[in-house]
């Protein structure tokens, strides 16, 4: 894990965002990691807010906004390093495997109350190879359970 992306997961860089993409979904992974953090099956780019939403939609093809609106509709399980996650679709007979994952920090806000009051949170929104879109969200630098 780079400075960057240990930076972003601990709640340092709350103006960025971090986009993890498979290796399933990206035609040449060696070439992305020009731009990011080669991991276990892809690749994580940490970047400016404008700039890493402007990635993510050219990447996807879909706004980060309508993404993670659509996987805010359910609840799943994102590993606290941002790279992959538990589906919370129950079918044993397909694959469950992250394949696009967007994260941003929020900064405490104690008048928000909740986890909000406790420190800064990371929101996580994932796409599952099955075609589930789920969210998970954390205090930044705390080891999930």
């Amino acid at each position: 894990m780079d400075q960057q992306h240990r930076a972003f997961l601990s709640g340092e860089r709350p103006e960025d965002v971090l986009i993890y993409l498979s290796d399933t979904v990206v035609s040449d992974g060696e070439a992305l990691s020009d731009h990011g953090t080669r991991v276990e099956g892809g690749t994580v780019l940490v970047l400016p807010g404008d700039r890493g939403r402007s990635v993510f939609e050219q990447a996807v093809g879909v706004p980060p906004m309508t993404f993670a609106g659509t996987a805010m509709e359910t609840e799943g399980t994102v590993l606290d390093d941002c790279t992959g996650g538990e589906c919370p679709n129950p079918d044993p007979e397909t694959e469950h495997q992250v394949q696009v994952l967007l994260a941003f920090a929020e900064e405490q806000n104690e008048d928000a109350g909740g986890l909000y009051a406790e420190g800064d949170v990371i929101h996580a929104y994932a796409d599952c190879t099955c075609d589930t879109t789920y969210s998970d969200r954390w205090v930044a630098g705390d080891s999930k359970p």
